[in-house]
């Protein structure tokens, strides 16, 4: 090396002043957006400002007023408690089915059955399995409830083993190829082939009173010209095996045991659709269907026809129907959403015609957060819109509504959740893990209880007029 070369080592300290003084200035410039996205502010020096004020959130004018509740008797509310808002009428399509269900349970045993229908952030069994949990403790019951034939993902739930083979499965959520007349109460069917098979294993492993349960059954439809063969095998043990002829309605078989696990097999499938198995209590008690469905926003249940919705009804008639819907329909630049509400209308009107025991109570949107531009962590300000039409729903519907996201502590509690130790939701700041489920679950349960309590006073103060 030449002796004259210069050294060159202060040009680096130069370039790193240029770039950094560069980055400063960059916080000078306006907000921008890009495709419809909010770009964050640069801000090298955001971890040492101190925390601005949060802004003031002015009432939006473009939503629909907050229907009045009609107070019932105590209408009190604990503190820190978020309750359920009942809209129903004389009809009394809200909570009252749902109390009605559990007096006439601790009078004489009977089942009292939950359907919980939502999008991915119930998938997997999350927040339903520890309300089921926590229900059947109270209540009495056992066994995991429905669960469809298959599973997009091996050993998905962990509340059930779950094992199947042979199976073409269609979903409401898929692009092509979809019937919907033939669709399920889960937006789903199935073909077997001959052989074809789904197995239910009990397990303790995430939750008790799931390890074992006294009554197992599957449901299918044979159509015109068909015949079904089909063969249970309880614990793995001798094979039982029944002949189903076509009918126009909804069929089950139902074995009866100690059941810790069960297989159905297809022996021989012509013309048959599935829909679905289930482990339950055959005493009574709780059950509780998990009907979850990846990226549905709910306006799919309006398409399932329903006649078939009465037949499932006929099998398994629910007391309460639980709609748990918004993250598909949520948009970052959204705020008017009367155009769901008139979609769902429709789902409302179907349910109450198919299931007309039930009650049903429509879960708000839980929170979902954002980074603004200056890089904090906010809800999305269409959650909040979202949520007015949901209640709007259900007020002018007469059932029942519950603020999930004022019960989770509201603006950015989902932040929250996810910076937990440990976390109780994801990184997406969208979804709950099954930490953030139990968490969850547990407001539902206290709700629930607490609303019963309410119904059993305000029984015995119109008993006593």
């Amino acid at each position: 090396m030449s002796t004259k070369e210069k050294n060159k080592l202060g040009h680096t300290g130069w370039l790193t002043c240029i770039v950094v003084l560069a980055l400063l200035l960059l916080h000078i410039l306006p907000g921008m957006r890009w495709r419809g996205h909010a770009l964050r502010r640069v801000d090298l020096l955001s971890d040492v400002r101190p925390p601005k004020a949060q802004p003031v959130a002015e009432a939006d004018t473009s939503l629909p007023p907050p229907p009045a509740v009609r107070p019932a008797f105590a209408d009190t509310c604990r503190t820190g408690m978020t309750c359920i808002e009942d809209y129903s009428d004389s009809t009394l399509r809200g909570m009252t089915p749902f109390y009605q269900a559990l007096d006439e349970l601790a009078s004489h045993r009977r089942h009292v059955r939950i359907a919980y229908l939502g999008d991915s952030f119930i998938e997997a069994d999350i927040l339903t399995a520890d309300l089921r949990e926590m229900l059947q403790r109270h209540y009495g019951g056992c066994g995991v409830g429905f669960v469809p034939v298959t599973s997009a993902i091996n050993e998905f739930r962990p509340t059930v083993r779950h094992d199947f083979k042979g199976w073409e499965s269609h979903s409401a959520t898929d692009s092509t190829g979809f019937n919907r007349s033939l669709q399920g109460l889960s937006g789903q069917y199935f073909f077997p082939s001959d052989g074809a098979y789904v197995e239910l294993r009990g397990q303790d492993d995430y939750a008790s009173l799931l390890d074992t349960c006294r009554s197992a059954s599957v449901f299918f439809r044979v159509r015109s010209g068909g015949r079904l063969t089909l063969s249970a095998r309880i614990n793995r043990g001798e094979y039982i095996t029944r002949t189903f002829l076509p009918s126009d309605s909804l069929q089950q078989m139902v074995v009866e045991g100690t059941i810790g696990s069960v297989r159905w097999t297809v022996e021989q499938a012509d013309s048959a659709i599935f829909y679905g198995a289930a482990m339950d209590d055959n005493k009574g008690g709780i059950t509780l269907d998990n009907f979850s469905l990846r990226g549905t926003t709910g306006l799919s249940l309006r398409r399932i026809p329903v006649e078939t919705l009465r037949q499932f009804n006929a099998l398994r008639p629910y007391d309460l129907i639980v709609l748990q819907y918004g993250l598909n329909v949520a948009h970052e630049e959204v705020n008017n959403y009367a155009y769901y509400v008139t979609g769902m209308r429709p789902v409302l009107d179907s349910l109450k015609q198919a299931f007309p025991q039930a009650g049903i109570l429509v879960v708000g949107v839980g929170d979902r957060d954002y980074k603004d531009e200056e890089g904090i962590l906010r809800t999305m300000p269409c959650i909040k819109s979202l949520l007015r039409y949901q209640q709007r729903l259900a007020a002018d519907n007469a059932v029942a509504f519950w603020n999930l996201y004022e019960a989770m502590g509201g603006e950015a509690s989902m932040a929250k959740l996810v910076e937990a130790d440990p976390p109780q939701a994801n990184l997406d700041y969208t979804h709950i893990n099954f930490r953030g489920g139990h968490y969850i679950a547990g407001l539902l349960y206290d709700v629930l209880v607490y609303g019963k309590q309410q119904y059993d006073r305000r029984r015995a103060y119109e008993d006593g007029l």
